[in-house]
């Protein structure tokens, strides 16, 4: 029988490893980390070999395939000690999607990637299609494959899943632009990163739609790696896209989206709607249909998320903006003033890009994190207010103490956030929760 095993036990893993063992392979799970009581618990239930807290390296390597987690480094001794052996080492994405008939519409990008995945579910569900989500968010996709209940999957993929996926191919494409990002991981080569994202289109043929704006500066000069055979639709300020986009509305095949009656604001979620309006479209859904559908959707949470009003200052949750351009659609999201937190870690940040809207829009920076010095530097000359701590609660109440009415209070970090918090999510939900508690007394 031959062994499979799993580096990595989260949610991916765990599924991983459950969808494994339902194909009748050995099964081996090892985390170096804490593994969940509950994820430990299902791998017993399963009769699942698992270890945590080390792995076992010789055992690992007597495997046929290895399913790694996207969160382990392409750098780290096991990485290379696996290559060097020339085993077969994938995603859970590979993985599952070798086991499932079911369309697929995966969705990749810099920025939008989570609204934009969210919004094409929603569009989808509300067509009365059996639709399943996974990848960087819902419920892993390996474990609903081996569940065989749904009959599309919508999978928002990082850069991280994409490097190891070979064969997989999905029937919808997206690539919505391509910004620096996580260059740490990618030997801080802007480069690699986007060989990196352009995986998404490395098995397209005439069967593939690829979804893409067109207007992304780095997609424009890399379109050659996209198989002249796939079918290809671009949204554009151009009016020859197939998703046309205005000052005022959004434009597709006699039909048209009033962006004054859309639920999400911004230029940056104009893109994203008419994204996602696209890509529902080639998996079978009329732009009719999302029409009716688009009022009743609800954004995920961290995402330029309102989280409460104070003495007619309101303050905004934006801790999913981990890099600056990011927090550059953020900033581009308001006319009030702006009070601004940023910092965390800083994954190679250029912070160029924001000085126009800065300048403009922020009348004071907060700094938060446990090292704040080069956003000090950078920033320190150009708002007329500056204020560094690794205190949130001492960053609310610096922003309550500079905003007057009208002002917005805007987390938008253009930092990964594991200095302080345990994730982004964290942060965001420590932010809500600090934010009510001050404001309520």
């Amino acid at each position: 029988m031959a062994l499979i095993s799993i580096l990595g036990g989260g949610e991916s893993g765990v599924g991983a490893a459950l969808l494994a063992k339902s194909k009748g392979f050995d099964v081996f799970l090892s985390d170096s980390g804490v593994l969940k009581s509950t994820y430990q618990e299902t791998l017993r239930e399963n009769q699942i070999e698992f270890e945590t807290g080390t792995h076992s390296l010789d055992r690992i390597l007597t495997s046929d395939e290895i399913i790694i987690s996207p969160g382990i480094p392409e750098k780290t001794d096991i990485v290379k000690a696996i290559q060097a052996k020339g085993i077969s080492l994938v995603s859970e994405i590979e993985f599952a999607a070798r086991y499932t008939k079911a369309k697929i519409v995966a969705i990749t990008g810099s920025n939008g990637k989570t609204t934009t995945t969210l919004l094409t579910y929603h569009f989808l569900k509300s067509a009365g299609l059996k639709v399943g989500l996974a990848g960087n968010i819902g419920q892993s996709f390996a474990k609903q494959v081996m569940e065989d209940q749904h009959e599309v999957y919508v999978l928002e993929i990082s850069s991280f899943q994409l490097d190891r996926c070979f064969q997989f191919k999905p029937d919808v494409a997206v690539l919505l632009n391509i910004t620096p990002d996580h260059l740490d991981r990618y030997e801080y080569k802007f480069e690699n990163y986007i060989a990196s994202k352009f995986r998404i289109f490395q098995n397209a043929d005439a069967n593939t739609s690829c979804v893409f704006w067109a207007d992304d500066e780095v997609l424009k000069v890399n379109l050659a790696n996209i198989s002249a055979s796939a079918r290809v639709k671009t949204v554009s300020f151009n009016t020859k896209a197939d998703a046309y986009i205005t000052a005022d509305k959004i434009q597709f095949e006699g039909t048209e989206l009033n962006l004054a009656d859309a639920p999400l604001k911004g230029p940056h979620n104009a893109i994203n709607m008419a994204v996602a309006m696209l890509a529902a479209h080639e998996a079978g859904v009329s732009f009719t249909q999302m029409l009716h559908s688009l009022a009743s959707f609800e954004n995920a949470p961290h995402r330029l998320e309102p989280c409460g009003v104070w003495d007619g200052v309101e303050f905004i949750n934006d801790s999913k903006a981990t890099n600056v351009d990011a927090v550059y659609y953020a900033l581009n999201s308001y006319k009030q003033p702006l009070i601004l937190i940023m910092g965390g870690v800083d994954k190679g940040n250029e912070y160029e890009v924001l000085d126009p809207l800065v300048k403009e829009k922020v009348k004071g920076l907060i700094c938060l994190g446990t090292d704040n010095a080069k956003l000090e530097t950078h920033f320190g000359g150009m708002v007329p207010q500056l204020f560094a701590t690794d205190s949130l609660e001492n960053a609310v109440k610096k922003g309550m103490e500079w905003a007057t009415s009208g002002d917005v209070v805007l987390l938008s970090p253009a930092c990964a956030s594991f200095d302080l918090f345990k994730n982004y999510e964290d942060r965001g939900d420590q932010f809500k929760s600090t934010v009510k508690r001050l404001i309520h007394g």
